[in-house]
């Protein structure tokens, strides 16, 4: 995977994604998220800069986990490429967009929990780092909660 066009997003969703499937079969989900600047004016008083608004595409079990998962308002770290596109609208009129096709999209957890799930592989071995059987990780370490493989239990 090339290094020379990487973008990493941190924001929120602005609508619940959209699934869809292409005519043979592989998931695409596309949402947009709104990513605010915060910064400090001169007396040290947090201030909201300007908006941006992003499309996000993610394909295959990233599209669906996403769907599956996220809802408008869920803030999000969103790792990707940036892809810029130009089509003809109806009209015959050239339109543009700059859109960021995901490669890793992960809730913020700087505000909230999550429980994690993960997802038996489909198919042969995989060096994208999926995980081979369905684990459900601790949210909060209460004592009640059953001990995951993954805090060795």
């Amino acid at each position: 995977m090339a290094t020379d066009n990487q973008v990493t997003l941190v924001g929120n969703l602005t609508d619940d994604p959209e699934l869809r499937y292409t005519p043979n079969g592989a998931a695409v989900c596309k949402f947009r998220m709104a990513v605010n600047r915060r910064f400090q004016d001169p007396s040290g008083q947090w201030k909201d800069g300007e908006t941006s608004y992003f499309s996000i595409n993610a394909w295959r079990t990233l599209a669906e986990n996403a769907a599956e998962s996220l809802t408008r308002g869920t803030r999000v770290i969103v790792a990707g490429r940036l892809n810029y596109r130009t089509w003809e609208n109806q009209d015959g009129d050239k339109r543009s967009a700059i859109e960021v096709e995901a490669d890793e999209i992960a809730p913020s957890l700087k505000w909230a929990t999550a429980a994690v799930t993960r997802q038996a592989r489909s198919g042969g071995a995989s060096s994208s780092g999926d995980w081979g059987e369905k684990v459900a990780a601790p949210v909060g370490g209460g004592a009640d909660q059953e001990e995951s493989p993954l805090d060795g239990g």
